[in-house]
């Protein structure tokens, strides 16, 4: 046991003395940093008032009118309306960078309601364009209200919105879950398949380079005399984590810190998610199902990067890994909005998609609880007999140099050698 904890150190000291590693967890910190800061960043670059839209004078007074009252009604104006007297003063203005656009019109005697055109010098008519649609459907409303001559109440009837709540329904708590319970199990679904995949697809081929480059400098002929090749694999695959662990709890540290300033209190809020709701269970999942697929996946780089003598091959070894784990990122992206689809029930049965999608359906949808029983105890009994075969392929591939072994060189070297 000794020998693995040295391995451990060994590994965490030569990651953390790593210029690679202190340059790149400080890159990413500040980009974090900065995404923590964005929506404060953006209202500052969104101070510069409404956007200035001007009309030709005495064009359809009464659309203007309407629209002037709907915009005026806002406590933000998004668009300030601006006369003018002619279409071509309009469009020096605009060149001139006065203006952010102008609205032209064009009677349509079907709809009695003028076809509007705005007019600006940005692609697709971006900027105020979807305030004015909106504005343009509320005035045309309020032109057809005004029209029909009905109550001041029965206009406000009209014009209140439709409450409708979203509810989570589940079988084992008659509440179901509320919005904003739903969006926080969101988030924390989408930052575990992320985290995830970043430990599986870098922290797994740190550590298949890490014993591919070892055994290509002769290193590894060294190292078996004094640790076994066990110990080494374990030792090398807990150290790894570890560091890993700590980078995501200094990056993740990093942005907490900044999304819960008092400038950025809106953001969460505005994404419906609310830390106080996060559901402990979850976590303690998230917790669970990030372990077992980190040493699901790691035990399998570290057994492809033992029968691979040269760096150069890797590569090419690992890529059937690589593949799998894309593979179950993408349909959990796809699971993110269809969490009850068979496929995603499947897949989340098999045990290299089930850190993954099994968590997926426990956040956002309603497994039944034997389902989330057998999905575990098929990811543990496949964590442990993956971890078994890798650590008798590692035990005979350290020391098989050269091309790389066949299926029957490698299947016989393991037989030769008990676990």
């Amino acid at each position: 046991m000794n020998s693995i904890w040295t391995v451990m150190a060994f590994t965490m000291r030569n990651k953390l003395r790593s210029k690679a590693f202190i340059v790149t967890t400080i890159v990413l910190a500040v980009l974090l940093v900065v995404v923590g800061n964005l929506p404060y960043i953006l209202s500052k670059f969104d101070s510069n008032g409404p956007a200035a839209v001007g009309y030709v004078e005495g064009q359809q007074p009464a659309v203007i009118a309407a629209l002037q009252k709907y915009y005026s009604a806002q406590e933000e104006p998004e668009v300030a309306l601006q006369a003018y007297q002619s279409e071509s003063v309009l469009k020096q203005t605009l060149t001139d960078g006065n203006i952010d656009g102008y609205l032209t019109f064009v009677d349509d005697p079907v709809i009695h309601f003028p076809k509007t055109t705005y007019n600006s010098d940005s692609a697709l008519g971006s900027g105020a364009f979807p305030s004015l649609l909106t504005g343009l459907q509320a005035a045309k409303n309020e032109l057809v209200v005004q029209d029909l001559g009905i109550t001041e109440a029965q206009r406000t009837m009209l014009a209140a919105p439709v409450e409708l709540t979203p509810v989570q329904v589940s079988s084992g708590d008659d509440t179901g879950k509320t919005q904003e319970e739903q969006g926080t199990a969101i988030g924390l679904t989408y930052v575990l398949i992320i985290l995830l995949f970043m430990a599986v697809m870098i922290t797994g081929q740190l550590i298949a380079t890490e014993i591919t480059a070892e055994k290509s400098s002769r290193v590894m002929e060294i190292l078996v005399t004094s640790v076994s090749p066990l110990k080494q694999m374990f030792g090398k695959i807990i150290g790894t984590f570890l560091i890993g662990l700590l980078q995501i709890v200094v990056l993740l540290g990093a942005l907490l810190l900044n999304l819960l300033q008092p400038q950025n209190a809106g953001a969460l809020e505005t994404m419906g998610v609310q830390l106080q709701s996060i559901d402990p269970a979850l976590v303690a999942f998230a917790v669970l199902f990030y372990l077992t697929g980190f040493f699901l996946y790691a035990t399998l780089f570290a057994a492809v990067g033992s029968i691979v003598s040269r760096t150069e091959d890797l590569a090419q070894a690992v890529m059937p890994i690589t593949l799998i784990t894309v593979v179950a990122f993408y349909v959990s992206m796809f699971g993110l909005t269809h969490p009850n689809h068979i496929l995603i029930v499947i897949c989340s049965f098999i045990p290299f998609f089930t850190p993954f999608l099994m968590f997926l359906r426990i956040g956002l949808g309603d497994p039944a609880w034997w389902e989330v029983v057998l999905a575990i105890g098929i990811l543990l009994a496949s964590v442990l007999l993956i971890g078994w075969i890798s650590a008798k392929i590692y035990r005979a591939g350290v020391l098989m140099y050269g091309k790389k072994p066949s299926m029957k060189e490698l299947f016989k070297a393991m037989k030769a050698y008990k676990v």
